[in-house]
């Protein structure tokens, strides 16, 4: 919902998907305006929910969690309360970084990080494969990240 948003607006936006750690004078500066009007508009974009949250990007492979892996879940069967329990479960997972309900023959996508194929074999069995509304899973490896944008597109 851009209908308040201005150019302005939308290029802060912009350079703020770029760079989080920017100093309000610094993004003033790019975008011809005085400190004070981009603190405010700053403070309304954050206020309105156009801003969710400030993150840092880290590097996975780094940290031990270079293994990417696409996992396509389906439910024994689709109800509120198999959903709930599932979706509830999957949130307290520290592997799994995100999940989407789906549309297809899967019920859900988690993108999970491990360190490697041995422990994701384990994290699959042990972890996954404890929850009792799981009915079959999908695994797809990454083998090679070719684009990776965090910010949106507009």
């Amino acid at each position: 919902m851009t209908e308040t948003l201005d150019k302005t607006d939308i290029q802060m936006l912009r350079i703020l998907q770029e760079n989080a750690r920017i100093t309000v004078k610094e993004l003033a500066f790019k975008v011809h305006l005085s400190p004070t009007p981009v603190f405010e508009r700053l403070h309304r974009l954050e206020n309105e929910g156009y801003i969710r949250r400030y993150t840092a990007v880290l590097d996975a492979a780094k940290l031990g969690r270079g293994f990417l892996v696409f996992c396509s879940v389906r439910l024994r069967r689709m109800g509120k309360e198999i959903a709930n329990d599932f979706v509830d479960r999957v949130k307290d997972i520290p592997e799994v970084a995100e999940c989407y309900n789906i549309s297809g023959d899967f019920d859900y996508l988690l993108k999970i990080y491990a360190p490697n194929m041995q422990y994701y074999n384990d994290f699959l069995i042990n972890t996954l494969g404890t929850i009792e509304s799981l009915g079959s899973v999908q695994s797809s490896f990454v083998m090679n990240e070719v684009k990776n944008s965090y910010g949106l597109v507009f």
